[in-house]
């Protein structure tokens, strides 16, 4: 199951370009009323194999596949009879939310994200759409079943003496830090000169017997919204909600092919043209432009922040007092600590941290302070903070003194997955479940009780 579980995670995380080519495309399972075709295995088989470099075939992996797909299916027949709805809104805040994240282990930098799928931003949004939709279903139901289950001090114990000290997981290195963040100051002529440029986009725009041509070209000559300019400008279809307010107001009121006046958001200025609208959706382009600090205003953050660490260091002030007084963070109220928000914890590992930081981070000891480093924050907009080691924690086998709380969820899963377990061999017994012969020796079909 923790295999099945890790694969479904894998699916929404990266996507292979791979792609099986299908001569014959036949349904091979039926679970109540949802279908797998042949080409759906093949398609998944092959993103698994070319995610862990499978070379040859494997039946056994195939079939582990093969599994994840049945499993799949019976949530979502389950969410079918519970009627549970996922909305368009939850599913495009879920997609903005995994696009954010690899913004940030990209250094913001789209154009690595696209290159590695071979598609635009919208491309791949448009291509996880589903399979997100599909994973939120199943996590409802999971969390159905699971939502009582709790572990004991006395399980987690035997968790650890079932398995053994030695076959605990490896704890990554991590890390604990602070910073005190402060943003360049814009100047007000770069902020007039935008709204002229961007006013006379608008204008040249409107002068052409093609408007949403000529906006397409305006778009990806000057926007600096990485995600949209090589597509002209445009964000395709979305729902109420998932854009900055101030976006939307005016997004929602314009007519089809309308172009706005200057718009200001927290990733900058904008001009919208409405393409389409659709009840609570509208299909819009926009041209971005986000104001650039002077070189010398950036020196001069720098040279302020380094004035901060001066005094930190001569201890005249300590660190969380120093960032409640002048760092730009407006989460600082937690003292200048950085929470992880995969976690909610204040420890990060490598994975949950963009290149800089990390390489930035593994460079200091405990204790220690960073020069100022530069850092664009989800809406692109340029920083620069001082960073703080707090602590460090190197590579290590889990341990009940140490990592008392990653054991006690590793054994919390492992509680959950043998009730979904039994769950599930439960509903097979009144689920109409057809699935073709030849996959009868698959393990899930005799563990699960597949007739």
């Amino acid at each position: 199951m923790k295999r099945a579980f890790l694969f479904c995670i894998l699916l929404i995380i990266s996507f292979s370009t791979a792609m099986a080519q299908v001569s014959i495309d036949a349904i091979i399972a039926i679970i109540g009323k949802e279908i797998i075709l042949q080409s759906d295995l093949e398609k998944a088989y092959a993103e698994y194999a070319s995610q862990f470099a499978v070379k040859d075939e494997d039946e056994d992996e195939k079939c582990s596949v093969f599994e994840h797909l049945v499993y799949t299916k019976l949530m979502l027949h389950q969410a079918d009879i519970d009627s549970i709805v996922i909305t368009d809104k939850q599913v495009e805040a879920a997609l903005n939310a995994r696009i954010n994240y690899y913004l940030q282990l990209t250094g913001g930098d789209s154009r690595v994200i696209e290159k590695h799928f071979g598609k635009n931003i919208a491309e791949i949004k448009n291509d996880l759409r589903g399979i997100v939709r599909d994973q939120m279903y199943v996590e409802e139901i999971q969390e159905k079943i699971t939502s009582n289950i709790s572990v004991t001090p006395s399980e987690v114990k035997s968790f650890v003496n079932r398995y053994g000290v030695d076959s605990m997981r490896i704890i990554p290195a991590t890390y604990e830090f602070g910073h005190i963040l402060k943003t360049p100051l814009v100047s007000l002529d770069e902020i007039s000169g935008i709204k002229d440029r961007l006013e006379s986009y608008r204008e040249r725009a409107l002068r052409s017997d093609k408007k949403e041509q000529e906006f397409k070209v305006l778009a990806n000559l000057y926007s600096d919204d990485p995600g949209t300019a090589s597509k002209g400008g445009n964000l395709g279809f979305v729902e109420r909600g998932t854009l900055y307010p101030e976006f939307e107001a005016v997004a929602f009121n314009l007519k089809s092919g309308e172009i706005s006046h200057v718009v200001k958001t927290k990733a900058g200025y904008h001009i919208i043209q409405l393409i389409e609208r659709r009840g609570e959706s509208v299909n819009v382009s926009h041209i971005l432009l986000q104001p650039k600090p002077s070189s010398e205003e950036q020196v001069k953050t720098i040279e302020y922040l380094d004035s901060i660490k001066k005094v930190i260091l001569d201890k005249k002030i300590d660190f969380s007092d120093a960032a409640l007084l002048f760092s730009d963070d407006p989460n600082k109220i937690s003292g200048g600590w950085v929470i992880n928000p995969y976690s909610l914890s204040t420890k990060f590992d490598q994975e949950s941290l963009e290149p800089t930081t990390f390489a930035t981070l593994n460079r200091l000891i405990p204790g220690e302070y960073s020069s100022p480093i530069i850092y664009i924050d989800e809406d692109g907009i340029v920083s620069y903070r001082l960073l703080y080691l707090r602590s460090k924690v190197a590579p290590h086998k889990a341990n009940l003194v140490e990592d008392y709380d990653v054991i006690k969820n590793d054994a919390l899963d492992e509680k959950k997955s043998k009730a979904i377990e039994k769950w599930i061999i439960n509903k097979v017994k009144t689920t109409s479940i057809q699935i073709k012969e030849k996959y009868k020796n698959c393990d899930f079909m005799s563990r699960w009780q597949i007739n």
